[in-house]
């Protein structure tokens, strides 16, 4: 089957599907770093660098994913109507029903279906209903459920004149050291010497809720006194555990995942691991692109999940 990935990435979506077998015609994004990443590990594939809109698409096309920017509708984010990156989910859906594939799989973070009291996802679907496929079906998957060392939620989308049925919860959970055993030196953030003495204090599988009371209102600010958990404030990762959600910027004051045993953010390579990224897997530009390029994926594996149910 042969398969166009829009918004490609670091590849996350296109590993996946490789393995199970499919064959990708073309790849997709704005971002040069992303694209360069795909080059320098799949060179025979076919690369474009540029907006969707930009691109030049095949005749023969099985099935089209990808997972336009969701900043627009993360929880995490402002939910800004006007940001203009969530214009591009409509730039993705043109694109498919131009090349009109048997299959589309979109992915976006859990938060698209809340957004603008559920509008935006339900306008979605309808659009798929009107481009002339007979089932559209959604599912919030959580990563932990198939091989994936991470608690990432995201919304997953499914087009086609055939059923498709998502696939179901691994048995094996792997946590922490199951996935970081002999990782691979690579660069990685740090944190500033007033950070690193507050998340000393913290124990493996703590959080700021851990911390002495005038250490808590300090490190938190205005943030102490809202309600919620917010346990991924000064959270350190136990080995025995999953991660939190791996995130684009390592050292967020409000989602901080902090190493098990050394004071300091998981590196480069730590990340791709708990991303079930494969140690070859090369990522190229600078080192903040590497942490963006991982963050924004789709975790191979359960791309790699999700491929084989369309066979």
């Amino acid at each position: 089957m042969k398969v166009v990935d829009l918004c490609c990435g670091a590849g996350g979506l296109s590993i996946g599907f490789e393995r199970a077998g499919f064959e990708h015609v073309l790849l997709v994004d704005s971002d040069r770093n992303s694209c360069n990443t795909i080059k320098a590990n799949r060179p025979e594939w076919n690369v474009f660098h540029g907006t969707i809109n930009d691109a030049k698409f095949p005749d023969d096309v099985d099935i089209v994913v990808g997972g336009p920017p969701c900043q627009g509708f993360s929880v995490a984010g402002k939910r800004d109507p006007e940001d203009s990156r969530s214009a591009v989910v409509w730039d993705f859906l043109n694109a498919a029903e131009e090349m009109n594939p048997s299959f589309v799989l979109m992915e976006n973070v859990a938060g698209l279906g809340s957004y603008e009291d559920g509008k935006m996802f339900n306008d979605i679907i309808q659009r798929f209903y009107d481009m002339g496929y007979s089932q559209v079906t959604s599912s919030v998957l959580t990563s932990w459920d198939y091989g994936v060392a991470q608690k990432r939620q995201r919304l997953f989308i499914v087009a086609s004149n055939s059923s498709y049925e998502f696939p179901e919860p691994y048995s094996y959970k792997p946590v922490l050291r199951d996935v970081l055993q002999g990782v691979p030196d690579s660069i990685g953030a740090s944190y500033s010497e007033k950070k690193k003495k507050v998340l000393d204090l913290v124990p493996a599988g703590g959080c700021w809720v851990d911390l002495p009371l005038e250490v808590q209102k300090e490190y938190m600010g205005k943030t102490f006194f809202n309600s919620g958990g917010r346990r991924g404030v000064a959270r350190r990762i136990s080995w025995d555990e999953p991660c939190l959600t791996v995130l684009t910027n390592p050292g967020q004051k409000q989602t901080d995942r902090c190493h098990p045993d050394e004071t300091r953010p998981f590196t480069v390579r730590e990340s791709a691991r708990i991303q079930s990224f494969p140690d070859e897997w090369i990522f190229a530009g600078s080192m903040s692109s590497q942490y963006k390029q991982i963050g924004n994926a789709v975790p191979p594996n359960l791309a790699h999940c999700l491929a084989l149910n369309f066979f």
